[in-house]
């Protein structure tokens, strides 16, 4: 319910413009203060979308221009109602809009309450916040702070009654008195991100598998989405190369799969990371003439670290140089041994183009999905995640959602994100309309206040009332939070996380050449420090990437360079999304701060502080001096018996010191941003065109 004032306001219409539409539908509305119930909402909100859609086609109509010939007004009106029927022509194959509203009344008449996505806190549970006291968990669990202070010492812990404990140690203590221990973020309904919802094993039904399809460009994602749902979105995609996220649902012998075609381009990395974080399978496709590509392995990783299950689809096997051997090869390398060599990797060899080994595909997604046992529960509100958004002049923010459990109606307030409103339109991926989405359905909705990101969670709510008190909650909260941003990974973190229970650390490695990241991930592979192992998620050659602190930030990874450097863009991304990254060019000191790190004892840490940075453009060879580097000084200052590295294309080729620093003839201390400079660098003197001298200093760090 809302008043005709609430509603001219969430529509963005006047109250007099909403009043004409009552009277012309028959609702008894009269003033600015009367009530509107659900029927007569949805009433309006259809006529209202129908306005909006043809004053928008109005628009369009008006913005043709037609070249060298004159057209009179009698024309002009004719060509428009030709094209307002064309257009009628080429929509989707919607129900009529008479069937729609009646479908829309019979769901309002016919309404249920579905459960709350709320968690009743039992006696039995104690609920744990972040640094949580002694004294605060002996209050919790009604028994005596001296009482708690005797088990810890019996557990071989030492503590007094205001010493914070882990929840690790708290757990034990809390089973002692048979009682459960919870974080309080779990039972928070304002962060429904972590909100844990157990459902009840009667309610639970089957739902599909949602599927993400993820390779190297080209090597035919789309096409193979094209072919499976008969519809043809690769001739109008810009390049031919998938440029947002979109999802799709078939049937397959009376099973439905959803499929998600994130981005295969390397500018759109994080889109497919977000991909695997809303996936229950990944497909990596992989063409049978290239084989595996570095974009292939990006993929393997992503889907690593989102621990889904993975298949492999080896594509254009109909093609004279397809080598499928040398794919599984390259699959066993990436750690994907294929079942006909005897692993666990489900390998489908397929052909998009031509339709080959597309069922063979279908089937085999069918069983993992069998095997995995994907349920969810229609009978409760909502609650799913954005795939997309945008803002439509017409109508607002239009947002493409995935529901992963739940169930979501028309008329149903939701938040996401910071975003709330009520879902005023309904369509599945086809276009369509309808008024509820099951499990695993993406669907687009409208009628929210704000655009959402995509990545957004979404709860569905029984009121509206309080679908807004959640949305300001969190506004509220997030302003908070965001004083205190989220970090992934440092050494410095480490052994707290291993106080609190973590029993995996994962780290990414970028080296200089493929001997060196292996001789680093099989040093830091042998660690084991009371039970607690490393599990490199990635390991490969180049210079650090946006990719690497997408994935550092998206799997709470340590991201370690050896003999490699980040530009400053990357430098500033990676402070940005609160990834540290730790520089080396020693592999046994990668595995002493490792270790060390995980025990506890980490020295004292020197800080790299760059003075700045030079680029050289010419070279000068003298006899007595050797090679003088004619360089300009990009940024900041380089100083004279400074530090200084020399990088080439990301690559670290020598740490040295600056030996000399002249401008002119002159033998200067330092030279400033702007300025050019004659360089040399200590015992080195193969520098070249193009590279770039950076200058540093080490000035101990403050824990």
């Amino acid at each position: 319910m809302m008043s005709v004032e609430e509603y001219a306001l969430d529509v963005n219409k006047s109250v007099e413009e909403i009043l004409k539409q009552c009277s012309l539908l028959n609702i008894d509305a009269y003033e600015a203060d009367d009530m509107l119930d659900d029927l007569a909402i949805t009433e309006l909100d259809n006529a209202i979308n129908n306005m909006d859609e043809e004053e928008t086609e109005e628009e369009n109509l008006n913005d043709v221009v037609v070249d060298n010939v004159k057209v009179t007004d009698n024309t002009l009106v004719t060509k428009q109602k030709l094209k307002k029927k064309d257009n009628k022509n080429t929509k989707p194959n919607n129900i009529s809009k008479k069937e729609l509203a009646n479908k829309k009344k019979e769901m309002y008449k016919n309404k249920e309450k579905l459960q709350a996505n709320t968690t009743t806190v039992s006696e039995n549970v104690v609920l744990y916040k972040e640094g949580m006291s002694v004294a605060e968990l002996a209050n919790s669990l009604n028994v005596s702070g001296s009482e708690l202070i005797k088990k810890l010492f019996s557990l071989g812990i030492m503590a007094t009654l205001n010493n914070s404990i882990t929840y690790e140690n708290a757990s034990l203590l809390a089973m002692d008195y048979g009682k459960e221990l919870k974080t309080e973020a779990s039972q928070d309904l304002t962060n429904f991100e972590n909100l844990e919802i157990v459902d009840d094993e009667k309610d639970l039904v089957k739902r599909p598998p949602v599927v993400t399809i993820m390779g190297h460009v080209d090597h035919g994602k789309t096409t193979l989405l094209d072919t499976i749902k008969n519809s043809h979105v690769a001739a109008g995609e810009a390049g031919g190369i998938t440029q947002a996220i979109n999802a799709y649902q078939v049937n397959y012998n009376g099973n439905y799969i959803t499929f998600i075609d994130t981005p295969g381009h390397a500018a759109f990395t994080e889109m497919r990371a977000r991909g695997a974080n809303i996936t229950d399978i990944v497909i990596i496709i992989i063409a049978a003439d290239d084989g595996i590509m570095p974009q292939t392995i990006e993929a393997i990783d992503h889907a690593k670290a989102a621990n889904v299950p993975i298949l492999v689809a080896i594509n254009k096997i109909d093609k004279p140089d397809a080598n499928v051997e040398r794919v599984l090869t390259q699959l066993t390398e990436q750690g994907l041994t294929p079942e006909a060599w005897g692993g666990d990797t489900i390998v489908t060899n397929i052909s998009a183009k031509e339709g080959t080994g597309i069922p063979e595909l279908l089937e085999n997604i069918l069983l993992v999905a069998e095997m995995q046992e994907y349920k969810a529960n229609p009978n409760r509100y909502a609650i799913g995640t954005v795939i997309e958004s945008r803002l439509d002049k017409a109508v607002g923010p239009v947002v493409s959602v995935l529901v992963q459990n739940g169930t979501l109606r028309l008329g149903d307030p939701v938040v996401v994100g910071h975003a709330v409103g009520k879902v005023r339109t309904l369509k599945n991926d086809r276009g369509e309309e309808i008024t509820q989405a099951s499990p695993s359905m993406p669907v687009e909705i409208t009628g929210l206040n704000e655009t959402p990101s995509s990545g957004d969670r979404f709860m569905a709510f029984e009121s509206e009332k309080e679908a807004k008190k959640i949305a300001e909650q969190r506004k509220e909260n997030d302003k908070n939070a965001s004083m205190n941003h989220k970090q992934a990974m440092s050494l410095d973190d480490l052994f707290a996380s291993i106080q609190e229970g973590n029993k995996e650390i994962k780290v990414i490695i970028k080296a200089d050449v493929n001997g060196s990241a292996e001789a680093v991930k099989n040093s830091l592979e042998k660690l084991d420090v009371e039970g607690v192992k490393v599990t490199v998620i990635r390991s490969t050659v180049g210079a650090i990437t946006e990719s690497d602190i997408v994935l550092a930030n998206a799997s709470n990874a340590i991201l370690i360079g050896f003999n490699v450097r980040p530009n400053n863009s990357i430098k500033d991304y990676a402070k940005e999304q609160g990834v540290e990254i730790r520089l080396y060019d020693i592999i046994y000191k990668v595995v002493e701060e490792m270790e060390a790190a995980m025990k506890g004892m980490l020295d004292p840490e020197y800080e790299e502080q760059v003075l700045g940075s030079a680029e050289v453009r010419q070279l000068f060879k003298f006899s007595k001096v050797g090679i003088i580097a004619g360089s300009y000084v990009l940024d900041g200052i380089i100083k004279r018996d400074a530090k200084a590295r020399v990088i080439r294309d990301g690559v670290v080729i020598i740490d040295s010191n600056v030996n000399s620093l002249q401008r002119g003839k002159d033998a200067v201390k330092e030279v400033k941003k702007g300025l050019e400079c004659g360089i040399t660098v200590e015992n080195f003197i193969d520098i070249k065109v193009g590279d770039i001298i950076e200058a540093y200093e080490m000035v101990e760090k403050t824990r």
